[in-house]
C-alpha cells in the first residue's frame, strides 16, 4: 500500500508538471517568439537601471522567465535600433542609489552619447546616490544625459571611491588553520586575505592603482559631459556630501524634481500624445542589424569564471553565469565552418578561471585566425587573468578605460584544517600508494617541503606558459611581459599605455576594428553565435526526460488542441525554414 501510495504521487507530480509546467514553459516560449507590442506614434522609452544588472543576457532560454532581468549587451543594442526608430522620441533613464559596474558604466554612457547625437534627448532621474560601489560611475551614466535630475531632499554623496577586503589570517591562526597557498607573483593577491592580516605593499600598490584609475576615468567623463573642469569637478565632490538642492546650486546636476516630474517634463519634450514604454518591452524582440543579410561578424558572448567542460546545470530557469571551455570553443569553431562569416567579436566579461580551459578556448581562437577570420575581443568590466589568457592571441582587444585587465598570474593550494578539527574531536587519517605527493592536497596537513618544492616548479611552468602566450599575442619581449605581469591588475586605460590592449572603447567600437581587419564594407550584419541551449533542453532538465521526449510532449499538446501549443509548433516550424535559408583568477571587487 505504501509503495502504491508514494508511485501514485510520483505519478500525480508528473502530471502537474505536464499539465502545469509545460504549458507555462510553452506560453512563454511563444510569448517570447511573437515580437514586440506596437508602439505609440511618440514613445519615451523608461530605463531602469535600479535592479541588477549582468553585462551580458543569460545563456539559458527559460533564465529570465518569472523574473525582470536586463543586460548592458541588451540595452546598447535596442539603443542603437532606438536611434532609428521614428517612434521613439527620447529616453529616461531611472539611475540605482549604488554604484554601477565601471564597465558597464562606460557602455551605458557610450550608447547615451551616440544616442544624444541623433539629437533625441536622454534625462536621468535619481533618488540619491549613497557611497556604495563605484557611485562615481553611476553619478558618470547620469551626467552623460542632457539633464540630470534628482528627487528632492535625496542625497549625494559621491565624494571618491573605497574598498574593503577580510584578512582572516588571525581568525584561521586561533582555530589552527593553515592556508597553504602560492602566488604567482606579488600582485597576485586573490589569495591574501587567507595568507595575511594586513594589505602587503604590492597589494596596497596594485588595488590603489585601479581604483585611482578609474576615479580619473569617472571624473574626466563627467567634467567632459558636463563642461566643466575636472579638478574643479574633484575639488567639489570631495567637498561633500551634499543634499540634492545643494548639488543642484553647485551645477552637478540641472535639476530637482520628482521622477513624475522628469517623466513629464520628457513627454512634453517628445510631442503631443507622448507616452511612457518600459525599456524592456522595447528591447524584447525588436528588428536589430543580426537579420541583415550578406556577410557577417560573429558575435560570441562569454560572462563568468571559465571552468573546464559543457553547461552541465540542472536548473533550467538558472540565470548565473559560467564560461564552459567545451562551449566556448564550439563556438568558434561552429565561427569558423559558416561562410558568410568573415570575422568574429568575443564580448568578454571574465575575472578568470581554469588554466587549461583558458588555453582550450585560446586554441579555438587561434583556429579562427588560421581561417582568416579575425578575432577581436570587446572586454566588459573584467578581462582579467583567465579572460586575458583566453584574449592574448586575438587579432585586436578593446577594452573598457575601466576594465580589469591583465592579472598575468597564477595561484594554487589548499587549507589544511586537520590541527582545527582536532580540537573538535576530529581526526583526519589518509592513506595511499605511490608519491606523498599523490595525498599532498588532501586537508589533514600541511604540504612538505618536497612536495611545496615540486608544487612551485608546476606553479613556475603554468606561469611560464602564460607569458609566452602574451608574449606571442601582443608581440612583446617576455622579458617585458614579465615586468608588466607578476599578477598586477590594470585598468584597460593603463593596460593600452602598457601595449596590453590595443585600443580604449566600447562594443561597437570592437564590431568597427572587426570590420576593418576583415575588409568589410558598408552596416556589417552582427550574427549571434553565443552558446545557447535550445528550449527543449532547458525542458529536458526541468522535467528529467530527453530532448527528443521534450519534443514528443509538444507535439502531444499540439495534438490536445491546444491553441497556445499549436502556435508554438508553427513557430519552430518557421524558425526550421529560416534556418536552412590552475587558477588563473582576478580578484572580483568591483561592484
Amino acid at each position: 500500500m505504501k509503495q502504491f501510495l508514494i508511485t501514485a504521487a510520483g505519478v500525480f507530480a508528473g502530471l502537474m508538471i505536464f499539465l502545469i509546467g509545460v504549458p507555462f514553459v510553452l506560453i512563454s516560449m511563444v510569448a517570447s517568439a511573437a515580437g514586440p507590442a506596437p508602439l505609440p506614434a511618440r514613445a519615451v522609452l523608461e530605463l531602469d537601471l535600479r535592479d541588477p544588472l549582468t553585462d551580458q543576457s543569460p545563456q539559458n532560454p527559460l533564465a529570465g522567465i518569472g523574473r525582470r532581468s536586463a543586460s548592458v549587451m541588451s540595452i546598447i543594442e535596442a539603443l542603437r535600433h532606438a536611434e532609428s526608430d521614428d517612434h521613439v522620441k527620447g529616453v529616461l533613464v531611472r539611475l540605482p542609489e549604488g554604484g554601477l559596474e565601471p564597465g558597464i558604466a562606460d557602455e551605458l554612457r557610450l550608447a547615451i552619447k551616440h544616442f544624444r547625437a541623433t539629437g533625441k534627448p536622454v534625462f536621468a532621474h535619481s533618488q540619491g546616490l549613497y557611497p556604495s560601489g563605484m557611485v562615481t560611475a553611476t553619478y558618470m551614466v547620469g551626467a552623460s544625459a542632457d539633464q540630470m535630475w534628482m528627487q528632492p531632499g535625496s542625497s549625494f554623496q559621491v565624494t571618491g571611491l573605497a574598498n574593503e577586503d577580510l584578512f582572516l589570517k588571525r581568525f584561521f591562526d586561533k582555530y589552527g588553520v593553515k592556508a597553504d597557498y602560492e602566488q604567482r607573483y606579488e600582485y597576485k593577491n586573490a589569495v591574501n586575505g587567507y595568507l595575511y592580516d594586513n594589505y602587503t605593499p604590492a597589494h596596497r600598490e596594485a588595488e590603489l592603482s585601479w581604483m585611482g584609475s578609474i576615479y580619473q576615468t569617472n571624473l574626466t567623463s563627467v567634467a567632459t559631459d558636463r563642461k566643466q573642469d575636472a579638478a574643479a569637478v574633484q575639488h567639489t565632490l570631495e567637498a561633500g556630501p551634499y543634499l540634492a538642492e545643494d548639488a543642484l546650486r553647485l551645477h552637478l546636476i540641472d535639476r530637482v524634481g520628482q521622477v513624475r516630474d522628469a517623466e513629464q517634463a520628457m513627454l512634453k519634450r517628445a510631442g503631443d500624445g507622448a507616452q511612457l514604454v518600459d525599456f524592456d518591452d522595447y528591447g524584447h524582440g525588436r528588428p536589430g542589424r543580426d537579420r541583415a543579410r550578406g556577410a557577417s561578424i560573429a558575435v560570441i558572448e562569454a560572462e563568468g569564471a571559465i571552468v573546464t567542460g559543457k553547461d552541465g546545470s540542472t536548473n533550467p530557469f538558472a540565470g548565473g553565469s559560467t564560461i564552459y571551455s567545451d562551449d566556448l570553443s564550439q563556438a568558434f569553431y561552429d565561427a569558423i565552418k559558416a561562410k558568410d562569416v568573415k570575422a568574429i567579436v568575443l564580448r568578454l566579461n571574465s575575472p578568470g578561471g581554469s588554466d587549461t580551459a583558458s588555453e582550450q578556448i585560446l586554441a579555438s581562437i587561434r583556429a579562427a585566425k588560421a581561417a582568416n577570420k579575425p578575432v577581436v575581443v570587446s572586454m566588459g568590466t573584467y578581462g582579467a587573468s583567465g579572460g586575458y589568457w583566453i584574449s592574448s592571441e586575438a587579432s585586436a582587444i578593446v577594452a573598457e578605460p575601466t576594465t580589469l585587465t591583465g592579472s598575468i598570474g597564477v595561484f594554487g593550494g589548499k587549507f589544511a584544517i586537520g590541527p582545527a578539527l582536532e580540537k573538535f574531536g576530529v581526526d583526519v587519517r589518509q592513506l595511499g600508494v605511490g608519491s606523498s605527493y599523490a595525498g599532498a592536497f588532501g586537508m589533514g596537513r600541511e604540504l612538505t617541503p618536497a612536495e611545496r618544492a615540486a608544487f612551485s616548479t608546476w606553479m613556475d611552468r603554468i606561469y611560464d606558459n602564460f607569458v609566452a602566450r602574451v608574449a606571442e599575442g601582443r608581440k612583446l619581449p617576455a622579458d617585458r611581459v614579465r615586468q608588466i605581469a607578476r599578477g598586477h591588475v590594470w585598468t584597460g586605460a593603463q593596460a593600452k599605455q602598457l601595449g596590453l590592449v590595443d585600443e580604449v572603447g566600447g562594443f561597437y567600437q570592437a564590431v568597427d576594428k572587426a570590420k576593418t581587419l576583415a575588409g568589410l564594407t558598408g552596416e556589417p550584419r552582427l550574427r549571434r553565435m553565443s552558446p545557447n541551449g535550445s528550449p527543449f533542453e532547458a525542458i529536458q532538465k526541468l522535467l528529467g526526460v530527453s530532448a527528443t521526449s521534450a519534443r514528443t510532449l509538444a507535439a502531444a499538446a499540439w495534438i490536445f488542441g491546444d491553441p497556445r501549443a499549436q502556435g508554438l509548433m508553427d513557430q519552430m516550424a518557421q524558425a526550421r525554414l529560416r534556418e536552412h535559408g590552475a587558477m588563473v583568477l582576478a580578484p572580483t571587487t568591483v561592484r
